[in-house]
Order: C-alpha cells, then sequence, then structure tokens
C-alpha cells in the first residue's frame, strides 16, 4: 500500500492534469462550455479529496499552466484572479470538509462556503488588477462573471461534485477525511 502522502501527491496529479483536459471537453460544447466551469471541478474534488494544502497548490497552478500550456484563460486579468479563487476553492473547501462532521450535508456547506469564497476573492483580485491597469470593473462586471455567466457551471458543481466526494468516501478512498 502507498503511503498516504503519495497517494494525495498522485490525486492532486490527477486533478491538475483534469484541470487542463475538462475545458477542451467542454469547450466544444457551444455558448455554456465555459460556463460549466470546468476547472473548478478538479480544484474541488482535490480540496475534498487531499486536503486544504493540496487544493491550494493545484488551485493556484491550474489557471497559470493551462495558460502557459493551450494559452487559455488569458493570463491578464482572467488567468491570475481565476488562480486566486481556484486556490480559495481548494483551501476553503479542503478545511471545512476536515473540520466539519463528516456528514453529507458537510459536503453541501463546504462545497457552497468555498464557491462563495472563491468568487468574492476573485472579485477582489479583478478590483485590485483594475485599479492597478487603471481600467474599470464594475458591480455589474463582478455580478456577471461571478453569478450570471456562472450559473451552469455552479448548478453543475452543487450537483455533480458532492456526489462523487459522497461515491469517494463510501469507496474509502479520502484522504482529508480524519479529523
Amino acid at each position: 500500500m502507498l503511503k498516504k502522502s503519495t497517494l494525495k501527491l498522485v490525486y492532486a496529479g490527477v486533478a491538475l492534469a483534469l484541470a487542463m483536459l475538462l475545458p477542451l471537453l467542454t469547450g466544444q460544447i457551444q455558448q455554456i462550455g465555459n460556463a460549466l466551469c470546468p476547472m473548478h471541478i478538479p480544484v474541488f474534488l482535490c480540496g475534498f479529496l487531499c486536503g486544504w494544502p493540496y487544493g491550494v497548490i493545484v488551485g493556484a497552478i491550474a489557471p497559470i499552466l493551462r495558460f502557459a500550456i493551450f494559452g487559455m484563460p488569458v493570463l491578464m486579468p482572467a488567468g491570475i484572479a481565476m488562480a486566486f479563487e481556484l486556490a480559495a476553492y481548494g483551501f476553503v473547501s479542503g478545511i471545512l470538509y476536515k473540520k466539519l462532521p463528516k456528514t453529507n450535508l458537510s459536503i453541501y456547506i463546504s462545497l457552497v462556503i468555498a464557491m462563495m469564497s472563491g468568487r468574492v476573492l476573485w472579485g477582489v483580485v479583478r478590483f485590485v488588477i483594475a485599479g492597478i491597469q487603471s481600467t474599470e470593473f464594475p458591480f455589474s462586471a463582478f455580478m456577471a462573471g461571478a453569478v450570471t455567466n456562472a450559473l451552469p457551471g455552479i448548478v453543475l458543481h452543487i450537483i455533480l461534485i458532492p456526489i462523487i466526494v459522497i461515491a469517494l468516501k463510501k469507496a474509502r478512498l479520502l484522504l482529508n477525511d480524519e479529523n
């Protein structure tokens, strides 16, 4: 049996690989492919599966590595803001899941709080970048980017991620499951 730290590293690597590949699959779906927020899924799963340190690293690296390999997302301002957003997803989902009671409700609570935290941080980073670049990032742009345009992804994540986490929990594959 592999050591737990080795398994976490392998799972994190798989999550990072999925963050590179999933947007290629969903990008083929006209008009909602990007709105499904496919890079977010493996980052959330990494937080739940491996814990917050791995979730933060995978979340922070994924958009930057994807830009380096595929040229998308555009690094400034989208990729940098997304790196902070995804790092927050990995951090919050991982730490809340570890600290809360191991119930299915805790999975949903961890996920929703992580989603809100990451989106708020994304907005703050976009606002700071706009200030540095002497451009504007109005509240309407925040709402469009964080909520309206991302609504298909939000719904998908709330449905899909708990199902996967519950299945992994039943299979005893969660490495972030002990208190």
